[in-house]
């Protein structure tokens, strides 16, 4: 993702590893960072309070390279407002 000029952070670089999903929701909200993810919780979070960046969210059998060309397709295609409130899936 950096590779193609993409703003991007880990749970590890912000320390939030061992964090719950709603410090990382919190997290992804406050710093405007859409949040890419395959747990379910924060489809919940994102139906339950639609005021967020954004969320993709990819499935158990996608390959990583499917992950990141459709992560790309998304940056592309989509801009920072329209993804607010949104949840995309992969």
């Amino acid at each position: 993702m950096r590779r193609a000029g993409i703003d991007v952070t880990t749970t590890n670089e912000v320390g939030l590893r061992s964090a719950d999903d709603q410090t990382h929701f919190q997290f992804a909200c406050a710093e405007g960072r859409v949040i890419v993810t395959r747990d379910t919780d924060f489809l919940r979070f994102g139906r339950e309070d639609s005021d967020h960046p954004g969320i993709v969210f990819y499935s158990a059998h996608d390959s990583l390279r499917e992950i990141i060309e459709g992560l790309i397709l998304i940056y592309e295609a989509l801009d920072p407002g329209e993804m607010c409130g949104h949840i995309e899936y992969l």
